[in-house]
């Protein structure tokens, strides 16, 4: 059984050896800080001290730094120190554990205006780069799409179908319950406020334009961007972590190819169908509202809503569905492929993903929107 760490000390001439024995573990931290500090008291006024680290049963890196630390005070304090019988691989413990210092570092006091123009700039210069990386990142994707077009053996439709099982079907009750609950909350409020005008019909012409051109297509797209690019993000990040990217360059594969296209397009191919799904099940959550809130019946509801809406704001959100998939793959991507070495690297990363993905979500919409106004559509 390892003896407690122990020492004990006699004076030779001008000097005062200290012979240490037992087990100078981690096991016995209490009692190591406790013969440390008799050590200190007992050396701090000799002019010389011996550690004798012969009778050492064992040793690890705390009692190693433990010792080293105590010598190091006793240098400080003017007490010449030195080891003796230390075996070859208590010298690598000594060596490897060492007792160190660092130097507190002085604490920057800069203006307050000066650093908030600091970090506005800062901000401005990282989403430049995130823009240019986004860019050369889609012109890889789109080079390697191009490939596969040139040799469809190179496509892979079964990473496709699968992503698109994953990422459409899979996501269509939860897409359908929201888009539902929505639009019974529209036609809730928009029958209760217009009562006040004497037309409580035009809630249906609230509902279908409004979710059929911009919110059954935004709620769709943000919840995409938390559940299939956050987990874009963490697939490519655990990959990159695990050294899988590096291996698939080794066997002579493009990871953009492999991994990024098949997500890409079963994103695109994705979005345009819960749509779809969003606005049918906005537009029937409503229906159910105003025939029970607002006494408005189906058939009279069907017919103000075919009066009140176009097919081109049906298009309008159909259109934009894809570009807005694009983006949100393409910054998925990207914040996967940036992940560092670390599990906290990982969670900073899924994190951007999902806020940058929403915030271009919606300036997307905003874009398309002004485009529409000003074609008319």
């Amino acid at each position: 059984m390892p003896q407690i760490p122990r020492f004990s000390s006699a004076r030779t001439h001008d000097a005062l050896r200290f012979s240490f024995a037992g087990s100078w573990t981690v096991d016995a931290a209490q009692a190591l800080e406790s013969n440390a500090a008799s050590l200190l008291a007992e050396a701090a006024s000799a002019g010389r001290a011996i550690f004798d680290l012969g009778g050492l049963e064992r040793l690890d890196t705390s009692g190693a730094w433990l010792i080293d630390r105590t010598r190091q005070d006793l240098n400080g304090r003017g007490v010449e120190t030195r080891f003796e019988h230390v075996r070859p691989e208590y010298e690598i413990l000594f060596s490897e554990a060492r007792y160190r210092t660092f130097p507190e570092l002085p604490r920057k006091r800069g203006h307050l205006a000066f650093d908030i123009a600091a970090d506005v700039g800062e901000s401005v210069v990282n989403t430049g780069r995130d823009l240019f990386n986004a860019t050369s990142f889609l012109g890889e994707v789109v080079t390697c799409f191009l490939k596969t077009l040139v040799a469809p053996a190179r496509f892979r439709g079964t990473s496709v179908i699968f992503h698109l099982e994953n990422f459409a079907f899979r996501s269509m009750p939860i897409i359908a319950l929201i888009n539902f609950l929505v639009g019974g909350i529209i036609a809730q409020r928009g029958i209760y406020l217009l009562r006040k005008f004497g037309a409580p019909t035009y809630a249906v012409d609230l509902v279908g334009i409004l979710v059929l051109r911009e919110l059954g297509l935004m709620l769709t797209a943000i919840m995409i961007a938390g559940r299939s690019g956050s987990a874009i993000t963490a697939e490519l990040g655990s990959m990159k972590m695990r050294e899988e990217i590096d291996a698939l360059h080794v066997m002579g594969l493009r990871p953009v190819e492999v991994l990024v296209v098949p997500r890409l397009l079963a994103l695109i191919l994705s979005l345009p169908i819960l749509t779809v799904v969003a606005d049918m099940s906005a537009l029937f959550g409503g229906l159910l509202v105003a025939w029970g809130y607002g006494g408005i019946s189906p058939e009279n509801f069907m017919t103000r809503l075919q009066n009140a809406v176009e097919t081109s704001d049906f298009w309008v959100g159909i259109i934009k569905a894809p570009f807005m998939a694009l983006v949100i793959g393409l910054i998925a991507a990207t914040e996967g492929f940036a992940v560092a070495g670390s599990a906290e690297s990982l969670g900073r990363q899924v994190t951007a993903s999902v806020v940058k993905s929403i915030f271009m979500v919606i300036v997307v919409d905003g874009v398309f929107s002004l485009f529409f106004t000003a074609i008319r559509f």
